[in-house]
């Protein structure tokens, strides 16, 4: 059992037990025993790899489109460019690059910010940008920004921030609960807690008994509080993670863990658990901000960024076998048995204001 394991069955125990997204809460981030407190989960080593660990090609992409849009925006200087959970800040170092090729200007005028709240991820972070001529700051949240024009990427997310499950059960919907089984082992159940009719799928109410509904108030809040500042100040979103277009029924929480997956409440604090995000409710969000929500596949995203060209620019001097490896990356970022359908992506832009692929009727 591990340790924190040991702490949530004694806190059940003496407590009650606890509704999922405390206990997703607890698993990720909790100080002393949370996943993302501590260890390093991303690459070939750890648990998971993301689309920046598996190329170049992915942050040079979202740079030139975050160009785009401080283009399309007037050129805001002073700006900030900002990514919000950055992993390892390999998606920072590739973004950064690219962005002094394009305008050597905007690295020296702008600020970057880096929104973490692992003291541990942060330092791995400071560690990979150390070469880095732009000027970096670090923060724990968005409020500790600069009050300026807001260019911000987010990949991969929302899919960690906890949701709550509700279940099919008679008439209603009862919340998803861990308890304690005879044994003193975690298990789920069927709460006493319903849940906001408002806030279900259109084809709830055919769902059948035992169905699962996710409902993610957390997700919607930091959305928000994202689109709250860009309506605010001005600057524009790129956010990728997998889930959704359309809201639907299903569970799709999920254990990680030396990338395979794992019972949800096997290993607490040492597999990484999220779930399949809802782009539909988040791009309610930002529209109701007044500002304008795009999504597409990250599949078509990046190849209509210039994918295949970029693939070829770089395949162009090189080996067999390094073509090969270019081409392999190619189908694992956009290909649609990979991450290209299962992936989307959400590009937040002011009202009216278009920036390729989006156009801005959609």
């Amino acid at each position: 059992m591990t340790r924190l394991k040991t702490r949530i069955v004694e806190l059940i125990g003496a407590a009650g037990p606890i509704p999922v997204n405390h206990y997703m809460a607890l698993c990720l981030f909790d100080p002393l025993d949370g996943y993302y407190t501590t260890r390093e989960p991303f690459g070939a080593a750890g648990d998971f790899v993301t689309a920046p660990e598996i190329s170049q090609m992915f942050g040079e992409l979202i740079a030139v489109w975050l160009y785009e849009a401080w283009l399309a925006t007037g050129r805001p200087m002073p700006a900030t460019i900002a990514e919000i959970g950055p992993g390892r800040g390999t998606l920072m170092k590739d973004m950064l690059r690219t962005l002094a090729r394009l305008d050597p200007a905007l690295i020296a005028g702008a600020s970057f910010a880096m929104i973490e709240t692992s003291p541990r991820l942060a330092d791995v972070q400071k560690q990979t940008l150390a070469a880095t001529p732009a000027a970096i700051g670090w923060h724990e949240s968005i409020d500790t920004l600069p009050q300026t024009p807001l260019f911000i990427v987010g990949n991969e997310l929302f899919d960690a921030v906890p949701i709550r499950q509700f279940v099919r059960a008679g008439t209603g919907w009862r919340e998803r609960m861990i308890g304690l089984d005879g044994a003193d082992e975690l298990h789920v159940f069927a709460g006493a807690g319903s849940v906001d009719p408002t806030l279900l799928p259109d084809d709830a109410e055919n769902a059948p008994q035992g169905a699962i509904v996710e409902v993610a108030p957390a997700r919607a809040a930091l959305m928000a509080t994202i689109a709250e500042r860009l309506a605010g100040l001005g600057g524009a979103g790129l956010f990728l993670d997998y889930g959704y277009l359309q809201p639907g029924i299903g569970d799709t929480l999920q254990a990680l863990r030396k990338h395979d997956h794992e019972d949800v409440l096997a290993n607490p604090g040492e597999a990484d658990l999220t779930a399949h995000v809802d782009f539909a409710a988040l791009a309610a969000v930002v529209r109701a901000h007044g500002l304008d929500a795009h999504l597409s596949t990250q599949g078509e995203f990046l190849v209509e960024m210039g994918l295949l060209e970029r693939a070829g620019q770089l395949g162009a001097n090189a080996n067999e076998a390094a073509r090969e490896k270019i081409a392999g990356e190619v189908e694992r970022l956009a290909g649609p048995q990979a991450m290209g359908d299962l992936f989307k992506v959400l590009a937040v832009l002011p009202a009216g204001i278009a920036v390729p692929p989006f156009a801005t009727a959609d």
